[in-house]
């Protein structure tokens, strides 16, 4: 085994220990003072042994990708290649999904008194979607009138809006709901692949594939709204890099710009996502000519919004009271600030550990901390300036102390982007059998919340 490999197993089991040590401590804490408010830290879920109809189904996925997704990866046309990595995925997630049964694990995962389809069923409060928005500030508070589910607070009103306009097209309930965010949210391994060869090349894309397929991530993109926020997001990502490199930047940088005014009216926090958007600006090779089309594109949703009656502004400050009047509150920052931490490991998976591992050596080879013109130059250093930027992102959330537990599903949109890291490894097959047998763990060990 040569010093390479001997690295990259180091940062791995690094990883294991801070899982391991967050675990420990979190259990320790959480039964003696009760304020992690989880019941397994660092992991939102209950210790549940069990299988499901997925089982089989996940299990046959997994094979398939370790024994063939890298020949197929680097031999399949390009388009050919986008359409089987998003095919794959949803039956990943679909999988993944099912080992909690139908009900459990899809249909009823978006009807809890937490999430959005409370203010849809029994009674539609959007019935009249303009007095809604115009209304929406005045219930995010916890001690108001009529105060919002969790989420619905949690989020500006177009992560809620999305699931009323489902429900008026006939898509009503938690099983359309839970469907719609799975397949929205398989697209999003599509749109990473996209930006990365735009952006460091079509070899790195096509190495990437099975580890955006095969990802642990997975367990909380199905039927997580964040998962559907993640797709949204990484397709704002995606047809920036695309107008920076030259492909129809009128178009292309309008598309990018609507999305990311949506991703800002779907959570709060991924106005982070200005972080990676750096980045792409900044490896595209033609920056200005997309410039005034994505502003433009910009600013429609905010606009739509601000002139039905919302104010972000005011809603996002509401939120941060009304986060500390619920778990925020409780939640201890001491340990949450490196637990978060612990959680996204899980969620990435050791391959993308150890990917990170060699971003950062990359990076370093080619001068990144010298020149930054020199290390953009090199594929390998782009992508480590790509994920990279994602981790920064990741890491201001952390610090922020707005995301204290939960992060499996809350950071999804960010770790989507450090996936991409897994393409600088050797020897695939061992890394994605390691990376599939953590999700078939994950999976069939605990009953995740959401």
């Amino acid at each position: 085994m040569n010093r390479d490999h001997l690295r990259d197993l180091s940062a791995a089991l690094a990883a294991a220990l801070l899982v391991t040590t967050a675990a420990v401590i979190g259990t320790a804490v959480q039964d003696r003072y009760g304020t992690l408010r989880v019941s397994r830290p660092p992991l939102y879920g209950h210790w549940e042994p069990h299988v499901g109809p997925g089982t089989p189904a996940a299990i046959v996925v997994a094979v398939a990708v370790v024994a063939y997704g890298p020949l197929l990866a680097a031999r399949l046309p390009w388009r050919a290649l986008l359409v089987t990595t998003c095919g794959t995925a949803m039956a990943w997630t679909f999988s993944l999904a099912l080992i909690d049964g139908w009900q459990r694990g899809i249909a009823r995962r978006l009807t809890t008194r937490y999430e959005y389809l409370q203010v849809i069923e029994p009674v539609n409060r959007f019935d009249d979607i303009p007095a809604a928005l115009r209304d929406f500030t005045r219930h995010i508070l916890i001690h108001s009138p009529d105060a919002w589910p969790a989420h619905v607070a949690g989020h500006p009103p177009g992560a809620t809006l999305t699931f009323v306009l489902l429900d008026r097209i006939g898509l009503g309930g938690g099983a359309w709901a839970g469907v719609w965010c799975i397949i929205a949210g398989a697209t999003a391994a599509v749109a990473v692949l996209v930006t990365v060869r735009a952006l460091c090349g079509e070899a790195l894309a096509r190495r990437a594939a099975p580890f955006l397929v095969l990802a642990p991530a997975a367990v909380w993109m199905g039927t997580s709204a964040d998962g559907y926020f993640a797709a949204v997001a990484a397709w704002a990502v995606a047809f920036l890099a695309l107008a920076v490199t030259g492909h129809r930047p009128g178009a292309t940088g309008l598309a990018s710009g609507l999305l990311f005014g949506l991703t800002a009216y779907l959570s709060y926090g991924l106005t982070l996502f200005a972080v990676i958007a750096g980045a792409a600006l900044l490896l595209g090779s033609r920056r200005l000519r997309p410039l005034p089309y994505l502003l433009a594109g910009l600013v429609v949703v905010p606009a739509a919004f601000t002139f039905a009656g919302f104010d972000w502004w005011e809603a996002y400050h509401l939120l941060v009271t009304r986060y500390y009047q619920g778990a925020g509150g409780v939640r201890p920052y001491g340990y949450w600030v490196w637990a978060n931490l612990a959680c996204t490991a899980l969620v990435v998976g050791p391959a993308t550990v150890a990917g990170l591992r060699r971003a950062g050596a990359a990076a370093v080879r080619e001068g990144f901390r010298r020149r930054l013109r020199t290390a953009v130059d090199a594929p390998e250093s782009r992508l480590a300036l790509l994920v990279f930027a994602a981790l920064l992102a990741l890491l201001t959330a952390d610090l922020s102390g707005m995301s204290k537990a939960e992060t499996e599903r809350i950071w999804l949109p960010f770790a989507l982007w450090l996936l991409p890291a897994c393409a600088l490894l050797t020897r695939p097959r061992a890394w994605l059998t390691a990376q599939a047998v953590l999700a078939l763990l994950l999976n069939h060990l605990l009953l995740t919340g959401w």
